[in-house]
């Protein structure tokens, strides 16, 4: 019987169907969002004036696990963290990343968001900021949406 017959069949095509769904749906629980995330001193509050700046990726996956880096240009930071606040907004610190080499920062190994952290990263409610000398409440910021 020539296979393409076959699963021409109604039955087939529906279970088929269910089958390219259900992968589609894992993938994207499983692989969690990545935001793709740029630091500037105008987004922090009240707005920095500096030439510092920053980028990365945090993914944050629907267990609520969160991992990621940034990387930061012409600032020394001395901190870095995810903070629960929507944007214009400053807000807690929830997640203190770990300084690497000059310029880089990441997401601790384990680190995990509450229920009520992820309701608030959904609605655009968390943020990261590198602080520095110069400015102590932070030089940098970017909103993770």
């Amino acid at each position: 019987m020539n296979i393409l017959r076959r699963f021409n069949r109604p039955r087939y095509l529906g279970t088929l169907a269910a089958v390219v769904i259900s992968l589609a749906a894992f993938s994207s629980t499983a692989l969690g969002n990545e935001i793709k995330l740029t630091l500037a001193g105008n987004m922090e509050v009240p707005p920095v004036k500096t030439a510092a700046t920053g980028s990365g990726t945090i993914t944050i996956n629907a267990d609520r696990t969160v991992a990621g880096s940034i990387t930061t240009k012409g600032l020394a930071g001395t901190m870095a963290h995810i903070h629960q606040g929507a944007a214009g907004k400053n807000g807690p610190v929830i997640i203190p990343l770990t300084k690497r080499g000059e310029s880089g920062w990441v997401v601790p190994a384990g680190a995990k968001l509450t229920d009520a952290q992820y309701k608030a990263y959904e609605a655009g409610g968390l943020y990261v900021n590198v602080h520095s000398a110069a400015h102590k409440g932070g030089e940098i910021r970017g909103q993770l949406e």
